[in-house]
């Protein structure tokens, strides 16, 4: 249909194809600095709302500027809110993640919130939010964004992990994303994200996406790297901030000036 946007089905179906994605944190809030890293080829950008200092607006224009890109753009609200979410959404986000999703009815919020009724709660302006084109093809867009919109739910607490199971079995929870430093320190050991009790609660997390059928994701540490978290199944991860490519970019090349 004319105006209808293109969502996200072609990840889901690459990652539930076996296919491992790569994605970057956006934190900066600027726009070219989103437009630089997403030519470079990542599968993805979250806009992170929860630990970065940007707006909904700026939220948008860095999408903006992602849009030539086949890097598509997903959003860390700042905290599990159908209001978040439906910000979120509506400025462009084809996914969301929830942060500290610490229970079933706390997962099925987050579920219900990426949905418009009659299944899910979600407010109903496609007519003229820039998800929809401003409203262009804004029937298509209903459907497609009810199908295809990837609801992260982040396992990061004592809580969430106790109640991990039947998280991952919420009907609309696409994908289990471990957050392991705040989850090492929920559970004692800041700083400790590859601490032995704190790898056999990333492994309690990943076995319960696994027997629920739904997808793992999570963020790079030094005892599990990219290749290892891709090898134990994770479709999803999360390697590079903006904030560090940057710091440690700009670190390199003054120890290489200075000899």
């Amino acid at each position: 249909m004319e105006g209808a946007p293109a969502m996200n089905t072609s990840l889901k179906s690459r990652m539930h194809g076996g296919e491992t994605l790569f994605g970057f944190w956006h934190m900066t809030a600027s726009p070219t600095v989103a437009e630089v890293l997403s030519q470079a080829g990542y599968d993805c950008c979250i806009v992170d709302m929860e630990h970065g200092p940007g707006s909904y607006l700026d939220a948008q224009q860095a999408m903006q500027a992602m849009s030539a890109t086949a890097c598509q753009p997903l959003l860390r609200v700042p905290f599990n809110s159908p209001v978040e979410v439906k910000r979120a959404l509506d400025v462009g986000a084809v996914g969301v993640m929830c942060p500290a999703v610490n229970s079933v009815e706390e997962a099925e919020m987050a579920a219900r919130a990426c949905r418009y009724p009659p299944a899910g709660l979600r407010g109903v302006a496609p007519t003229v939010v820039r998800a929809a084109n401003y409203g262009r093809g804004w029937r298509a867009y209903m459907e497609q964004s009810d199908r295809d919109v990837l609801c992260m739910a982040q396992i990061e607490t004592r809580a969430g992990l106790a109640a991990v199971d039947a998280i991952a079995a919420v009907e609309g929870v696409d994908m289990l994303f471990i957050g392991p430093m705040d989850l090492s320190a929920d559970l004692g050991f800041p700083g400790e994200p590859d601490h032995p009790e704190v790898e056999a609660a990333v492994r309690r997390v990943a076995a319960a996406a696994a027997a629920a059928g739904k997808l793992a994701g999570s963020i790079a540490t030094p005892g599990r790297d990219s290749a290892a978290l891709s090898a134990a199944g994770y479709r999803f991860i999360m390697a590079d901030a903006d904030v560090s490519l940057l710091r440690d970019g700009a670190a390199a090349s003054l120890e290489r000036l200075r000899g």
